[in-house]
């Protein structure tokens, strides 16, 4: 496995992470047995992402089920930069989305960044940022959100629905701060450094439109969280409750990165896959020194398999020996294309809908 690194930004990750490292870092606090008791109370279940440690890392939601528990709501925000097909990482973030909407009957605000990609991305333009806010767009509506609570904001598109917010913003951050928290230098051009304060607004947008204060609950892979330890600090500065966040670890690429990367295909298996290019992606697999690391049983525990007797039991065969890499690589093959195939059966049903959606 690659060495541990330091090195997490929102937009650069390599080698292996060490998360209890990051949340000491980055200031956060481990989930309570607390909190995951009166999550669990909450939904009449745990969800297996709480069970096992995928979602780990928090700032705040404690304060947010004190609002919730007193009768009030709150909001969900995360998103998407759409530079390309989603694949089987972008999901697990989603799925415990979906998963807190369902439960707490939030609203939920999808930001595509499009204004990103095209300020990193030399590439990139405002035709092929469009291609994928609907092909992502589609794949975020096949888990099964529900329509009628979940808002898209396509940055270029909807500009005014967070400009004012975000001058706002960035009339309470200095430079100095910027190149702090993102590591802009002389060489960064002047669109990049702005951006961050258009996704800082989605934090504030349910205050503004309400005109009183709104909770916002962000659940997003902790490589994001520094957007967010600025962003609570401009909400005090603007009068608006401090975001809070639900940490997530992230799903390895496939040749052992630390996570999967749609600018790496080899690393990914996407949403858009045929069972034959699955078979060879999951064959090609590296085989690990230590078990406890594989590849295969991660994207089970990750993701595919929500019982826990089901993974132990592949773990446990899998460490003693019982059961060979290739017969695990098969089942796995067997379970991602009955996945895929599923959800992309789901995908041709709502084009029209997500359409509208993204007017």
């Amino acid at each position: 496995m690659a060495k541990k690194t330091n090195n997490v930004t929102p937009w650069d990750i390599q080698g292996e992470i060490d998360y209890q490292d990051l949340a000491q870092r980055f200031g956060t606090r481990l989930l309570s047995e607390d909190i995951l008791e009166r999550m669990e109370k909450h939904a009449g279940r745990e969800h297996f992402m709480l069970r096992r440690g995928i979602f780990y890392s928090h700032r705040d939601v404690d304060e947010v089920l004190d609002h919730y528990d007193a009768g009030g709501q709150f909001a969900l925000y995360t998103g998407r930069g759409p530079s390309g097909p989603v694949h089987l990482g972008h999901l697990v973030p989603w799925v415990f989305t979906k998963h807190l909407q369902d439960i707490y009957g939030c609203k939920l605000v999808f930001q595509f960044t499009d204004d990103e990609k095209m300020l990193i991305r030399e590439d990139y333009d405002a035709e092929i940022t469009s291609h994928w806010v609907y092909e992502n767009a589609l794949d975020l509506m096949a888990l099964g959100f529900d329509p009628d609570k979940t808002e898209f904001i396509v940055d270029m598109k909807h500009t005014a629905k967070l400009f004012s917010i975000a001058l706002k913003v960035a009339k309470r951050i200095t430079w100095s701060t910027m190149r702090a928290v993102f590591g802009f230098n002389e060489d960064s051009n002047l669109g990049i450094i702005f951006f961050p304060t258009m996704q800082i607004a989605p934090c504030f947008i349910e205050s503004e439109r309400s005109g009183e204060p709104v909770p916002c609950l962000i659940p997003a892979g902790i490589d994001q969280d520094p957007y967010w330890r600025l962003t609570r600090d401009v909400a005090t500065k603007l009068g608006y409750p401090k975001p809070a966040q639900i940490h997530g670890r992230m799903l390895p690429g496939l040749t052992g990165n630390a996570k999967m990367s749609s600018s790496m295909p080899e690393t990914a298996i996407f949403t858009s896959d045929v069972p034959e290019l699955v078979e060879k992606k999951i064959q090609d697999m590296p085989t690990p020194e230590n078990r406890v690391d594989c590849l295969a049983y991660l994207l089970h525990y990750f993701l595919l398999t929500e019982s826990d007797e089901e993974v132990n039991e592949l773990h446990h065969e899998c460490t003693v020996n019982q059961r060979s890499c290739q017969e695990c690589k098969m089942e796995l093959v067997e379970k991602v294309n009955k996945f895929l195939l599923a959800h992309q059966r789901r995908r041709k049903l709502i084009g029209k809908s997500v359409k509208r959606m993204l007017e």
